[in-house]
C-alpha cells in the first residue's frame, strides 16, 4: 500500500502539462513542469521527430496529445494558401490540415500566419495573417464557424498584418479584431460564433498585443493594450474599466503585458515601457513609472518588440530594441544592467521569447538557439546553449545570418516543438 501510495505522488509530482494557446497556460509565459534536464546532452537535446512545413511566423500549441501549427505556401504573387496542421505529439504524424487561399497584397513580411492557434476543450481557434478566424473541430477539422475581420467588421489591414491569438474566456472568443464601428475587439461566442459584444473605437489601428485577463482590484480585467491606450475592460460585458493613455510609435504593441506585485508592465520598440498600479479596491490604475526616452537608439530603460519581458522579484528582464538583455528595477524603472551574450548581436529587432521553467530560463533566441539561463541583478548566468533551429525568417535589414527565427515554442510534456519555414521539430527535455 505504502509502495502504491509514493507511486500516485511521484506520479502527481511529474504530471505532464500542455501548452494550449500563446504563451501556455494564461499566457503567463511560464512552464510548470518538473523533471526537466538541467544541461543539454552533447550535441544538444534529443530530436524525437520532425514534420515539414512551410513559411509562418506563428508558434505551435499543444494539447490532448496533439500539435497545431499554421503556415502559409506561395502559389503566384502574393497569392497562396494558409494551412492549420494537426500533427499527433508523440509522432508528428499529420492528423488532419484544413487550408484556404490568401492573398497578402498590402502585407509587410508576407510570409504566413503569425497567431498560435487556441485550443479549447474539441475546438481549436485560428487566426490567419489577413484576419480570417476558424473555429475547428479537433478531431478531423471540421470548420464550425468563421468571421473574416475585414469583410465582417470593415477592418483595416494592420502594416504586419493581424497577430492577435484570440481568448477563451468561459463562453466567450475574445478578439482584437480592428473593426467599425466601436469594433477593435470582440466577444463571440465560442460556441457558435455569435457576436456577444465590441468595446473600443477603431479610430486607430488595433495593435498587435493579444488580450490577456488578470484579477485586480476585485474584477477579472481584461487587458487590451492598443496603440494609444492601455485599457482594462469587464470580459463579460466589455463595459470599460478604466484607460491609461499611451501614444504608441507605428502601431507596434507586440510584447505581451505583465502583471506582478509591482504593477502591470508594458514595453514597446520606440516608446519604452511603463508600469501602472492596479488599485486593490477597485478597477483603476495609476501611472507609477515611464521611460524617458521615445527613440529606438538613445534608449534609457528596457524598449520591447518580440519579446515579452519577465518580472522575477524587485527586477525586470528583457531584451531591447538591439539585443540587448537588460535588467531593470521594477520599483522605479532604472536599468541595473545590459549584456549582449544572450542574443549575440547588436542589430535591430534582435531577440528571443522568455519562458522560466522554476528558478532558470529557457529561452529560444532568434538565431536558433535554445538556452538555459538564469537573471538575477547581479547579471546574466548561462548554464547551457545549442543550435536547434535554423534561421529562415527573411527580414529586410542586414543581420548576420541572413535570417531571423521569431517563433515562440512549445513547451509541453517534457518536450519543446519548435518550428522554422521548413520543419517542425519536437525535442525531448527530460532528465
Amino acid at each position: 500500500m505504502r509502495r502504491i501510495l509514493l507511486l500516485v505522488l511521484a506520479t502527481a509530482v511529474l504530471q505532464a502539462e500542455d501548452w494550449p494557446q500563446w504563451r501556455g497556460k494564461d499566457r503567463l509565459g511560464v512552464w510548470d513542469e518538473t523533471g526537466i534536464l538541467s544541461k543539454f546532452p552533447a550535441g544538444g537535446p534529443q530530436r524525437v521527430w520532425s514534420a515539414p512545413i512551410a513559411d509562418g511566423y506563428a508558434g505551435p500549441a499543444v494539447a490532448d496529445a496533439r500539435v497545431f501549427a499554421t503556415d502559409y505556401r506561395r502559389a503566384e504573387g502574393r497569392r497562396g494558401t494558409e494551412r492549420v496542421l494537426c500533427l499527433d505529439e508523440r509522432t508528428g504524424k499529420l492528423l488532419w490540415q484544413k487550408e484556404w487561399a490568401v492573398d497578402y497584397s498590402g502585407l509587410q513580411y508576407a510570409l504566413g500566419p503569425r497567431a498560435t492557434p487556441t485550443v479549447d476543450g474539441d475546438r481549436v481557434y485560428v487566426l490567419g495573417a489577413m484576419g480570417d478566424l476558424f473555429c475547428l473541430r479537433v478531431q478531423d477539422g471540421a470548420e464550425i464557424w468563421r468571421r473574416d475581420y475585414q469583410k465582417d467588421y470593415n477592418a483595416e489591414l494592420p502594416t504586419w498584418g493581424f497577430v492577435a491569438a484570440p481568448l477563451v474566456d468561459g463562453p466567450r472568443l475574445v478578439a482584437l479584431v480592428g473593426g467599425s464601428p466601436d469594433a477593435k475587439v470582440v466577444a463571440f461566442d465560442k460556441m457558435t460564433g455569435k457576436e456577444l459584444w465590441r468595446a473600443l473605437d477603431a479610430s486607430s489601428e488595433p495593435g498587435y498585443d493579444p488580450p490577456i485577463i488578470f484579477e485586480a482590484g476585485g474584477v477579472r480585467q481584461l487587458i487590451v493594450w492598443h496603440p494609444t491606450d492601455v485599457a482594462s475592460l469587464n470580459p463579460e460585458t466589455g463595459a470599460v474599466y478604466w484607460r491609461q493613455p499611451f501614444k504608441i510609435q507605428a502601431g507596434l504593441t507586440v510584447a505581451t503585458p505583465v502583471l506582478s506585485k509591482h504593477g502591470l508592465l508594458v514595453s514597446a520598440f520606440y516608446n519604452g515601457s511603463r508600469m501602472y498600479r492596479l488599485l486593490d479596491d477597485r478597477p483603476a490604475a495609476e501611472l507609477i513609472w515611464k521611460g524617458g526616452s521615445d527613440s529606438e537608439i538613445d534608449t534609457d530603460g528596457l524598449h520591447s518588440l518580440v519579446t515579452t519581458p519577465v518580472v522575477d522579484g524587485d527586477y525586470i528582464y528583457g531584451i531591447g530594441s538591439y539585443g540587448h538583455l537588460r535588467c531593470l528595477d521594477a520599483r522605479t524603472g532604472k536599468r541595473v544592467w545590459e549584456s549582449l551574450a544572450l542574443t549575440n548581436e547588436n542589430a535591430r529587432w534582435a531577440s528571443g521569447q522568455i519562458v522560466r521553467n522554476g528558478g532558470r530560463y529557457f529561452i529560444n533566441n532568434d538565431r536558433g538557439d535554445l538556452i538555459i539561463a538564469k537573471f538575477s541583478p547581479r547579471g546574466y548566468e548561462e548554464i547551457d546553449r545549442a543550435r536547434v533551429m535554423e534561421a529562415t525568417n527573411p527580414l529586410n535589414r542586414r543581420r548576420e545570418l541572413g535570417a531571423v527565427h521569431w517563433t515562440h515554442p512549445a513547451y509541453a510534456n517534457r518536450h519543446v516543438i519548435i518550428r522554422n519555414d521548413k520543419e517542425i521539430v519536437r525535442f525531448s527535455l527530460e532528465e
